[in-house]
């Protein structure tokens, strides 16, 4: 068996790490717009959002795919003004990341928004403060259940995403070569001790992530069930 290359693990987990944080700046006044407002767009604006989870990882890929290519308009305009080259790189592997779990920071932070007690939320205003105070010093502390949920799933998921990063990223090592296109690579060339050990360690993980979350859940919901008794 030839050595382990552990690159395409860690560039999974810069991968996601990145996708994870710049989601959490840009989803996060999403969701609480989306849980607090009235607007008959809503219904239309969250069947968008939560379209990455019912489509297909190469109807997606294909689309972003056509989209980042240098021949469109966009992708000629990212690449002549910001000198950034969309397809098969990196910096197109995050933004395809972050679109393919959108929904997966989404959904957890707004139902947990929404959950919340609007007496709180009402008393936070009456009290003088203003909506971005309200967000991150009443809401989000008492959120922590959906907030972690949130977080760790969206890691996962991108960690464990293999259409959208193939068909962006392709296959370069060192730049779009994550732990799940090396699987398929090594299957490829019949290399199977070597994708047992990725799959191994993805599996392990995933474990690990399913296990945190109900496990940290459960130890909320029973300090709430304790305060509230």
């Amino acid at each position: 068996m030839s050595s382990f290359d552990y690159e395409p693990l860690l560039l999974s987990f810069k991968l996601a790490s990145l996708t994870v944080i710049l989601l959490f700046i840009i989803v996060l006044p999403i969701a609480w717009w989306l849980s607090q407002t009235h607007s008959k767009m809503k219904p239309l604006l969250e069947a968008i959002f939560s379209l990455p989870i019912v489509l297909p990882p190469s109807v997606l890929g294909f689309y972003l795919l056509v989209a980042f290519a240098p021949s469109t308009t966009f992708g000629e305009y990212i690449q002549k003004h910001f000198d950034i080259q969309l397809v098969f790189s990196f910096t197109g592997l995050v933004i395809a990341s972050m679109l393919y779990s959108f929904p997966f920071m989404l959904q957890p932070l707004q139902s947990g928004f929404e959950k919340l007690n609007k007496n709180m939320i009402d008393a936070s205003y009456l009290s003088g403060k203003g909506k971005l105070t309200t967000l991150f010093h009443v809401a989000l502390p008492n959120i922590k259940p959906s907030l972690v949920t949130a977080i760790i799933i969206t890691f996962a998921h991108t960690v464990g995403e293999f259409g959208v990063v193939l068909m962006v990223g392709g296959n370069i090592p060192g730049e779009t070569k994550v732990a799940s296109v090396a699987i398929y690579e090594m299957v490829e060339v019949m290399d199977y001790d070597q994708a047992y050990i990725y799959s191994g360690i993805l599996l392990f993980l995933s474990f690990l992530v399913l296990l945190g979350v109900y496990t940290f859940n459960r130890a909320q919901n029973k300090k709430l069930g304790a305060f509230d008794s």
